[in-house]
């Protein structure tokens, strides 16, 4: 079907682009540990449609008194014992956390490790010059730690470009650039080492509301790679939320 403008009404008035982003996100992982991923390899979406501040490591208060920390070990005057107050910080800047809609992909053979992202951009990355900073910086960051990248934009009441704003991040060649007003667009990033040299590879693919999305290579490790198939998955996301 052809792309919406899920960012204008009739749609914006009808459905929330937010809940679409994370329906579509969770269509792909879902493809992916499906009918492409290997027992170890797992896809996982991955939501946080705002400001909020992640937990990796917490402790948890229960009914009778104790703590228990995330692997569920007692930890009373232990916790105690422990406590220390740092002095006050030297100085606080502003920040901010970039929104994301996004499919990580996990090799579980050797523990966790992150090798490949799927980015929805949304409008909260695009509104202001920090935000899109911090989602090109966010990029970037994968790409030097050899985690691949795809990135997908349909957001249209929003104009950035924001695989641009990455590119001169990164300093890469003026080449590498989209054209100033591509409309909307997605770009698949594969890191790679070539001769002991550190490369990026990079398939862009452009479209405009009312074109079928494009399938980009998604890189899991080495020359392994998988098919997003972005329209597909749009269909059936569509069809979920009764768009179509």
């Amino acid at each position: 079907m052809p792309l919406l403008d899920h960012f204008h009404p009739p749609i914006k008035d009808t459905h929330h682009w937010e809940s679409f982003h994370s329906r579509w996100a969770s269509e792909i992982a879902d493809v992916l540990n499906a009918q492409w991923l290997s027992s170890e390899f797992l896809a996982e979406e991955h939501t946080h449609p705002g400001a909020n501040l992640e937990v990796d490591v917490a402790t948890y208060q229960l009914s009778n008194g104790l703590s228990r920390g995330p692997d569920g070990g007692s930890a009373t005057a232990t916790l105690m014992a422990r406590t220390w107050t740092p002095p006050s910080a030297a100085l606080t800047i502003p920040s901010l956390l970039p929104e994301g809609f996004e499919v990580r992909v996990f090799n579980t053979a050797a523990g966790r490790t992150l090798v490949a992202v799927v980015e929805f951009i949304s409008p909260g990355n695009k509104d202001r010059p920090e935000a899109r900073r911090a989602f090109a910086t966010k990029c970037a960051s994968y790409l030097y730690g050899g985690v691949a990248v795809i990135v997908m934009d349909i957001v249209t009441n929003y104009r950035f470009n924001l695989h641009n704003e990455t590119m001169r991040l990164m300093n890469a060649p003026p080449a590498a650039d989209l054209p100033p007003e591509p409309g909307l667009y997605a770009v698949a990033y594969r890191p790679v080492l070539r001769e002991n040299k550190p490369e990026i590879d990079l398939w862009p693919a452009t479209f405009a509301l009312g074109d079928a999305l494009p399938t980009l290579p998604l890189r899991l490790t080495g020359d392994l790679f998988v098919p997003i198939d972005f329209e597909a998955s749009y269909q059936r996301t569509c069809r979920s939320r009764r768009l179509a």
